[in-house]
């Protein structure tokens, strides 16, 4: 189940959010649930011609977060996570670092999402509770064809990545964005 965080239309009993961005305001929201692991699989209609959003397309992953602790980064793995997806304004710094402007003229924006579902460990009251006791993608690696797959996307769809964002991070990149 979706809850919107800002003005959003909910239909079919929950299973089908819409969320809008006009010059005034933008909208998003988050699943009621935290998650520690999971697989989160959502299907997402994204803003046509208009949007720097990166998303998983056709089953092909277009961000992976590798688990790199022996080598000094931080990973996630006691630490709560929630899901956010957002419809904001963000020409002034993800479009092509600024370059694209907003066609206001072409408002509201629309995104919908549906068919959420979420296959984790989910936090209740304190404690974790898993789909199952050996979910098979707690051990599940890219291969070489899904790296390529991933990289197709980036190279093809990806407009704004923050691994490459030295203007807005210009004491240093995130130590996740060096593999």
């Amino acid at each position: 189940m979706l809850k919107p965080i800002f003005s959003n239309i909910i239909h079919d009993d929950g299973k089908l959010l819409t969320i809008s961005l006009d010059k005034a305001s933008g909208s998003g929201f988050q699943p009621k649930n935290e998650y520690l692991f999971g697989k989160i699989d959502m299907q997402i209609k994204l803003v046509p011609e208009n949007c720097a959003e990166s998303f998983w397309l056709d089953g092909i992953p277009i961000r992976e977060f590798k688990n790199m602790e022996s080598a000094g980064i931080p990973f996630p793995k006691r630490q709560p996570m929630r899901i956010y997806s957002s419809l904001w304004n963000a020409d002034g710094w993800a479009t092509r670092g600024g370059i694209v402007k907003t066609d206001w003229s072409q408002a509201p924006f629309m995104a919908s999402y549906r068919r959420f579902s979420a296959d984790a460990c989910i936090l209740y009251s304190g404690t974790y509770s898993c789909s199952s006791d050996s979910p098979p993608w707690i051990s599940q690696v890219l291969d070489s064809t899904d790296q390529k797959k991933m990289k197709w996307i980036e190279d093809n769809y990806m407009v704004y990545n923050y691994c490459t964002d030295s203007e807005r991070f210009p004491h240093g990149l995130p130590t996740e964005c060096f593999p």
